[in-house]
């Protein structure tokens, strides 16, 4: 059984159609990271799997049932926007009123509980108005996780983290997810980051999805480059670009050539070439780029 299945899918906003035929596939236990440019219909398909909003068309399955079921709707946390903290007041009072709000037996041990998950338990006492924004992410997730949800539903919680934010929040994905019961959907435009956590992943474009597949997948289709850096680097590049179809200088500073040749092949026609090569590794893209790619129309 799947923690999300999606069958056509489509919403209207007006004449306007935001949505379009949508199929989409969340399996249990994965990190599913969603994403599309602004507009793509991201954001408004993940409110309609929350039942934010209604379709217009199609259906959402969580576990197997019709996403209305009430069943279903109490095993799913979400975080879309900001957190509703009150500013003044402590994380633990926000979690309490929380906790409150939702009716959780046990309310005290299931906070402590979710603000360990996420890191948060040394700064209970802190006013929510000091936090960092990474800790409001995190406290965010928190509230999300109270009444131990099955399926999270996140909507850009790694905007605006520095590293040590990104690591702790890559620490909190994967414990979630530990047991494999539980499933989370996170987007993100920080695609790098994302590529660190995602177990699978869905592209959408104008409303419609243009592909799924898992991390495996992924990076069985990013293309393969070899990356290299000589003493006269413009020199370089002009000689490569007369052999190879595409060369680019990445933002280490080192060229990339993506035919398919052996990395000798490549040192060997620079140093014919009066050329010497002083460093030169294999690599492959990362999903930015092969995102970057596909909006083009190619792989």
């Amino acid at each position: 059984m799947n923690a999300v299945e999606i069958k056509n899918l489509s919403k209207n906003f007006g004449q306007k159609q935001a949505v379009c035929g949508l199929n989409m596939t969340v399996p249990m236990g994965a990190i599913y990271g969603f994403i599309g440019e602004n507009g793509s219909g991201k954001s408004t398909t993940e409110k309609m799997i929350c039942g934010l909003i209604p379709t217009s068309g199609g259906s959402i399955k969580l576990y197997g049932k019709d996403y209305t079921d009430e069943s279903v709707r109490a095993k799913m946390g979400v975080l879309i926007e900001s957190p509703g903290c009150f500013p003044g007041l402590t994380v633990w009072d926000n979690m309490m009123l929380q906790a409150a709000n939702l009716s959780i037996p046990n309310a005290e041990q299931e906070v402590i509980k979710v603000l360990k998950t996420v890191r948060m338990e040394g700064a209970a006492g802190n006013k929510y108005k000091n936090c960092s924004l990474g800790m409001k992410q995190r406290v965010g997730i928190a509230m999300a996780l109270l009444g131990n949800p099955t399926l999270l539903v996140l909507d850009e919680p790694l905007n605006g983290l520095d590293a040590d934010g990104m690591r702790i929040m890559r620490e909190v994905f994967t414990d979630i997810i530990k047991n494999r019961q539980r499933s989370i959907i996170v987007s993100s435009h920080l695609l790098g980051e994302l590529q660190k956590v995602a177990t699978h992943y869905g592209i959408i474009r104008h409303g419609k999805m243009i592909v799924e597949m898992t991390a495996d997948e992924l990076d069985s289709s990013c293309r393969t480059y070899i990356a290299l850096k000589a003493r006269d680097m413009n020199h370089t590049r002009r000689t490569l670009s007369t052999r190879f179809a595409r060369v680019d200088e990445d933002e280490y500073g080192y060229l990339r050539v993506y035919d398919e040749v052996r990395s000798e092949d490549v040192v060997k026609y620079l140093y014919d070439n009066g050329i010497v090569v002083t460093e030169i590794k294999t690599d492959k893209i990362g999903l930015e780029e092969y995102y970057v790619d596909l909006m083009k129309g190619g792989k």
